[in-house]
């Protein structure tokens, strides 16, 4: 079994390179954009902090992942491999249209989709999964309304200053914006595989 569990990891490190051609691109979007950083920079500087992130914003979403969606006890190594694997087809489909998704949430559905497959309905931990759904719809309306009024904010300010000083003041501001939405991300989506793991040391332990 311990061949079958090393397998596990090495297709949820594929999950991680899926994650970062999708998910990882959002980062660097606007400093690639606007011309602020060569897309080489940009993307060495996106890598290094979102290796940061985790280790700087602890595992709490580690532990979602590993004990909120799917009861870990009742967890094999072929739930893990598949609820990888759909999300990980998924991802790679989603790319290759250009469609921007989300792959925290497709993991999520890997997990659900694996876990109703092998255990049934009743083995979902709904706690876990109130907490994730509500986050599909608290993140992007709290985004849109904290875009718009500082949005609004810079805007205000800056309207009657001159072009040249305030578009250098903010591509600098953009490296400093990307760093940190690379370093959040990694916060956020780097934990995912650490709850991975947790299923895969679950699975192990339980099997010796």
């Amino acid at each position: 079994m311990l061949e079958i569990a090393i397998g596990a990891i090495i297709v949820a490190l594929i999950f991680d390179f899926v994650n970062g051609f999708n998910d990882s691109a959002n980062s660097v979007a606007t400093v690639i954009g606007t011309r602020v950083l060569k897309p080489l920079h940009a993307v060495t500087l996106s890598a290094i902090m979102n290796f940061i992130g985790p280790l700087i914003f602890g595992v709490a979403v580690a532990t979602t992942i590993a004990k909120g969606i799917v009861q870990p006890d009742d967890v094999t190594v072929y739930i893990i491999i598949g609820g990888l694997a759909g999300a990980i087809g998924w991802s790679t489909l989603c790319t290759y249209f250009g469609l921007p998704i989300s792959n925290s949430h497709s993991l999520v559905g890997g997990i659900m989709g694996a876990g109703i497959a092998g255990l049934g309905f009743e083995k979902l931990v709904y706690g876990g999964l109130s907490k994730v759904f509500a986050g599909i719809v608290i993140a992007p309306i709290g985004g849109l309304i904290v875009g718009l009024l500082l949005t609004g904010l810079i805007i205000t300010i800056f309207a009657n200053r001159k072009p040249a000083p305030v578009n250098k003041t903010f591509g600098r501001l953009q490296i400093i914006s990307s760093a940190w939405f690379a370093l959040t991300h990694g916060a956020n989506d780097g934990q995912k595989n650490y709850g991975y793991y947790c299923f895969n040391f679950i699975f192990y332990r339980n099997d010796s």
